[in-house]
């Protein structure tokens, strides 16, 4: 039996302070793809997978949803809006169990809606499967259609339902199997957690795209352990939880009253391909990605930006939170003092009002304002993650000038943004992406810097492997086609990526 709970009287909260218009902070970012969270023998599965999501909001704030099973039933509940605002006390007591999966959204295939909140459960031939997806098919189409065409009856928009669809219409006998040829036949980027009445699985791509860890919570006085899945190895800390290992790309994990089982769908020669923008950006700094702390990998990214472009100031500024640690490395390895220059309203939230013109220039200065007792006068070095349309940099440099900086220098932590993303990943087109269709100095000329420079990529590739590397990791194991336009599947939207000639 399966019972869906759906909040359908819960508003969507769209109107976000930074979407005044497609110019300001939040639009000027890469979108960050979705988190996902599996947990298997815990009495309140539920909660424990609800502190997970909290940990990875940061992941994706469209929706959230959890469902958990106590051996017979399967529950699930799906929202629009923060995990906070869907899960409270009430709700995750109607959602009993010792097995659980979450899933929080932001949308990169499919409509922005209930319908396409995750997790995805449908029933078949092959019993009641939920599933949780991070990443982005790339073969949907043809997938889809062949499914259609032996009858299946899609329910939402969202690529993820296409694997569950697989799954059931697999001629295989067990379900380990069916799981096995499903993923075997899809091309993209997918970590995913699924679940059955009584079994937890989780898997990545064979190019391992988008990271997914796995952690153990000791049992107590005999007990068996507690067994986690997660996007980011930040939801364990929350839990207790230790960290065990990564899901390796191309292998399927299964959890059972049995143990823990794995197994490989593909062949381990597929080249790895990890997205190296959960290192620039996505990941948070307290969490492991492909093995490795992200904060190491940040704070060389700094180190490497000021070796290769240095410049004379007084004062190394991040632009807040994602630049912070690059800001202090490259403080560190120039011995220009640091400090907090920009200061970051973490209040400013969702809301219902409707912008009006006049105050559609605000939205930078709501979320970031000038200390002007410390740039006054100075000349400042701004270290922030990336430049995407490039006009927060702009607003921010002019910020820093009307706070009376004498001179305003911009350095990035990442090579130019020139391709969009097809892994997972929300990125302009790329006639929008302003290094597509300018020149380095044509952009300094754009946000108004006295210097721009970009970590290149080279440098980047090094800082998250220099130092103590994860086993097998190196420059070959990334993928960087958002730099390069070199893409590791050929399954793309040629159009998508054909040069613009818009230029500024």
């Amino acid at each position: 039996m399966s019972q869906t709970l759906e909040l359908s009287d819960k508003p969507i909260l769209e109107a976000d302070i930074d979407d005044l218009t497609s110019d300001d902070l939040h639009f000027d970012k890469l979108r960050e793809e979705c988190g996902v969270m599996a947990v298997y023998n815990h009495p309140d599965a539920a909660r424990m997978t609800y502190w997970g999501l909290y940990a990875l909001q940061h992941r994706g704030q469209e929706s959230a949803g959890i469902a958990a099973s106590d051996g017979q039933n399967i529950t699930d509940m799906k929202g629009m809006g923060l995990v906070s605002e869907i899960f409270t006390d009430p709700v995750l007591s109607r959602l009993p169990g010792h097995i659980a999966i979450g899933h929080t959204r932001y949308s990169t295939t499919g409509d922005s809606a209930l319908l396409n909140a995750q997790p995805i459960s449908v029933e078949s031939t092959k019993g009641l499967l939920a599933i949780a997806h991070n990443g982005n098919l790339v073969n949907l189409g043809t997938a889809k259609e062949r499914l259609e065409r032996d009858g299946a009856v899609f329910s939402t928009t969202s690529d993820s339902e296409i694997i569950i669809q697989l799954i059931a219409h697999s001629k295989h006998n067990t379900l380990v199997d069916c799981i096995a040829e499903a993923l075997s036949e899809v091309d993209g980027a997918f970590s995913i957690v699924m679940m059955t009445r009584n079994r937890i699985f989780a898997a990545r791509d064979p190019h391992g795209f988008r990271p997914l860890s796995m952690g153990r919570i000791a049992g107590t006085n005999g007990a068996p352990d507690t067994f986690v899945f997660a996007s980011e190895t930040c939801a364990f800390d929350l839990l207790h939880a230790k960290y065990e290992r990564d899901v390796e790309p191309g292998e399927l994990i299964m959890v059972s009253e049995d143990g823990v089982t794995s197994r490989r769908y593909a062949p381990e020669t597929t080249p790895h391909a990890s997205c190296i923008f959960e290192h620039v950006y996505f990941a948070r700094p307290d969490s492991r990605i492909y093995g490795r702390p992200v904060q190491q990998s940040r704070d060389e990214m700094g180190r490497q930006l000021a070796r290769e472009s240095p410049v004379p100031a007084d004062l190394v500024v991040p632009v807040p939170d994602s630049g912070v640690t690059a800001a202090i490395g490259y403080a560190a390895e120039s011995g220009i003092p640091f400090n907090f220059g920009l200061i970051r309203n973490h209040y400013v939230g969702r809301t219902f009002i409707q912008p009006e013109q006049r105050v559609r220039d605000f939205g930078v200065r709501m979320k970031l304002n000038p200390v002007r007792s410390l740039l006054e006068g100075k000349r400042v070095i701004l270290i922030d993650d990336s430049i995407i349309r490039g006009t927060t940099s702009r607003k921010i440099v002019r910020m820093c000038r009307a706070a009376g900086a004498a001179e305003v220098h911009m350095r990035i932590s990442c090579p130019p943004t020139i391709s969009p993303c097809f892994y997972g990943v929300d990125t302009p087109s790329t006639k929008d992406l302003i290094a597509a269709n300018n020149s380095v100095e044509g952009i300094r000329r754009f946000i108004e810097a006295d210097s721009l420079a970009y970590l290149s990529l080279v440098g980047l590739t090094h800082s998250c492997t220099t130092g103590e590397p994860a086993k097998g990791l190196s420059p070959a194991s990334f993928c960087t086609a958002c730099y390069t336009g070199d893409y590791p599947t050929q399954w793309v939207d040629v159009e998508e990526i054909l040069p613009a000639t818009v230029s500024v």
